[in-house]
């Protein structure tokens, strides 16, 4: 028996041609994860290891990403069948011993849980073969039934298409999910013939060869929302939905704050602490972290970032990947940050663009204060220490250094370093005429 009961084998073969798309079906995003990624991680949750993912060798992107998440490729060259699909992985399961559950790359909502279940009831009981991640749906669309015996032991699993009346009218469904016997995976798929009208393996007749081996087979129920898989933008955008309410119950349980959590869209990858109010409205991408207390207000954008403890973001707010804010920052409304670290206590409270930055804490960057950060060829950073106080509308030139306790008058464009301390006015002296007013409408009315 190796280290690891069981290993997992992922299907992610398909062409996708539904999608209508240049990228392999199962890179396609849900909750800004690849569907893959989604299984990869709930196999891995359950305690999969190894898992090898089934890949066509002219989709060599779904092997570039199993790969850099550390899992085994095995490719179909043709496309045969589900059966010959898992095949295909036996020899980069050669030194595994253990259990296989065999799992779908466009499936992304199946839960660890149900992948642990699957092996606990083969660890129960030495003479059931496979076990079935069945769903009871009560009016049933073209899914594959689960036929039993009375004694709950599975007998086979029948396609719709080729089901008989009394067959349709059984409600528990094919997921296509199983769990088999390590021991006896390899001898039971090789006994599985393509004798049908598609001349294809179907890996639903190792029920049929574990039979006649004398093994049981048993089904372990489930919800059908894991089950569903993506082969359309319409299926995609419901898995979404699906995905976005598991997302934002689980963020609640974990003590999130989701004020209207229907117009809130959430991440897959997202990390929280406790006590986090989010307001109506925000998009939260990939790469995200929020520490505890965090406040982000109503239609802010977040994805790449830290968000350091009690730190105020928002309304309107955009914060782009690279960007770290320290504890009790107040990022306000309209401001935009790149690559932006801000140190404790920063204020960049409206109006503003900072990008590739450094800010010391308790500094104050004004309404429109921008970083000019880029000259069309190459980006540059801007320095700023801590207790610098930035007067509104300025442009702050990189590269550049405004040292610790400087000011900047408002509406300075400052191009050269700021001594700490200092004080930085860039802008022309202001003339006042007297009476130019009152001149200059007495000419235009004379003139009209």
């Amino acid at each position: 028996m190796s280290e690891h009961n069981i290993a997992a084998i992922i299907l992610a073969a398909g062409k996708g041609t539904r999608m209508k798309s240049q990228m392999p079906k199962v890179l396609h995003k849900v909750a800004n994860r690849p569907m893959l990624g989604h299984v990869m991680e709930a196999a891995s949750a359950a305690g999969c290891a190894p898992t090898v993912v089934v890949t066509s060798p002219d989709m060599p992107e779904v092997a570039e990403y199993a790969r850099k998440r550390e899992c085994q490729i095995a490719h179909q060259e043709v496309q045969l069948g589900t059966g010959h699909a898992v095949q295909c992985a036996q020899d980069a399961l050669a030194d595994h011993h253990g259990h296989v559950v065999v799992l779908f790359g466009d499936s992304p909502l199946i839960l660890p849980d149900t992948i642990s279940q699957l092996a606990e009831v083969l660890n129960r009981d030495a003479e059931t073969a496979v076990a079935v991640f069945g769903f009871d749906v009560p009016t049933p669309p073209a899914y594959g039934r689960l036929i039993t015996s009375g004694n709950g032991e599975l007998e086979r699993i029948v396609e719709a298409k080729d089901a008989s009346p009394e067959e349709l009218a059984v409600t528990v469904c094919n997921s296509g999910v199983m769990a088999i016997r390590g021991s006896l995976v390899w001898n039971l798929l090789a006994a599985i013939d393509n004798q049908n009208a598609q001349e294809e393996y179907y890996l639903t007749d190792i029920i049929a060869a574990a039979r006649a081996e004398g093994y049981r087979c048993r089904v372990v129920m489930g919800d059908e929302t894991e089950a569903l898989g993506i082969n359309s933008r319409q299926q995609l955008a419901q898995v979404e939905r699906l995905m976005q309410t598991r997302l934002r119950n689980t963020a609640m349980d974990e003590g999130v704050t989701l004020q209207d959590p229907a117009s809130t869209f959430l991440s897959a990858d997202t990390e929280y602490g406790t006590d986090i109010t989010i307001q109506p409205g925000v998009f939260i991408g990939p790469d995200v972290v929020i520490g505890d207390g965090v406040e982000i207000r109503a239609f802010s954008h977040l994805e790449g970032c830290v968000i350091g403890d009690r730190a105020l973001i928002g309304p309107y707010a955009r914060i782009r990947p690279g960007s770290n804010i320290g504890a009790e920052s107040k990022i306000g409304n309209f401001v935009e940050l790149k690559k932006a670290e801000l140190e404790e206590g920063v204020k960049v409270s409206h109006l503003s663009y900072i990008g590739d930055a450094f800010i010391g804490a308790e500094s104050n960057i004004g309404a429109g204060t921008i970083t000019c950060n880029y000259d069309g060829y190459k980006k540059y950073h801007t320095e700023i220490g801590k207790d610098v106080f930035i007067g509104s509308n300025s442009a702050l030139v990189a590269p550049i250094v405004i040292g610790s306790g400087a000011y900047v008058g408002a509406g300075s464009v400052v191009t050269d370093n700021v001594a700490s301390d200092g004080l930085a006015i860039a802008r022309s002296r202001q003339e006042v005429k007297e009476a130019w007013g009152k001149a200059f409408r007495e000419r235009m009315e004379q003139d009209s």
